[in-house]
């Protein structure tokens, strides 16, 4: 008698608390490709979280992106950048204001459900030609947090220790990265440093994946960031 082999099904992926994730995506994939898993399974876009052993790894859900089909009316904001804690886009998380512009900063304000502000984040731009732009997060009863590459972040000192431990250890895509501060060189993603009181407190890697690594940060801000993007 020959017996069919059932393939697993997998549980539901369920959704994450968005107020205290540390690194996140931003995507519409649910459930990566893995050694048993041939195939990625994509779902709603969102704000996704890494969960699960290696192989059978999930990227859960905390925060859902809005649509044009579900934006609510009257809503100062695009629907991509507009933040929802359900898959049904009825409870409004966030959402991130088009920009004001003063002195070429472009400043988004970032609302949350009762159109209360959480936060802005504004995008500076550089104050010499061989630099690209910063950011800077604005949360009330906090410390400025400003965000820049990592190679020219930090002291002098810090900054040789990076060059200098690439260098050593024959890495030499240092010059690609330093590069990407102001020209066409970058091939990979940005990756920027967040300081506050001359802390990092936060790291991204372009706009597809940020770690928070202060508790206090508002995590709807650090969104907003991956929202926006670094361009």
């Amino acid at each position: 008698m020959a017996f069919s082999r059932q393939k697993a099904v997998e549980p539901p992926v369920e959704p994450v608390a968005w107020t205290d994730v540390q690194t996140f995506v931003v995507s519409a994939v649910e459930r990566p490709a893995t050694v048993k898993r041939p195939h990625m399974v994509w779902g709603k876009p969102a704000v996704r979280v890494a969960r699960g052993a290696k192989d059978l790894r999930v990227l859960a859900p905390c925060a859902f992106l809005g649509s044009a089909e579900t934006q609510l009316p009257g809503l100062p904001a695009r629907p991509e950048h507009t933040l929802y804690e359900d898959a049904g886009a009825q409870r409004l998380l966030c959402y991130v204001e088009a920009p004001t512009e003063a002195d070429g900063a472009l400043c988004h304000a970032v609302r949350d459900a009762a159109g209360q502000l959480v936060g802005t984040v504004t995008r500076v731009p550089a104050k010499r030609r061989l630099f690209k732009h910063t950011w800077r997060i604005e949360q009330p009863d906090r410390p400025d947090i400003v965000g820049r590459n990592e190679w020219v972040s930090g002291d002098a000192k810090g900054i040789a220790g990076r060059v200098a431990g690439k260098v050593l250890g024959g890495v030499f895509d240092a010059i690609g990265d330093l590069g990407a501060e102001g020209g066409d060189q970058r091939t990979k993603p940005r990756s920027l440093e967040w300081r506050a009181d001359d802390k990092v407190v936060m790291v991204s890697e372009g706009s597809e994946r940020v770690t928070v690594r202060a508790g206090w940060i508002d995590r709807r801000l650090a969104f907003a960031f991956a929202l926006i993007g670094d361009a």
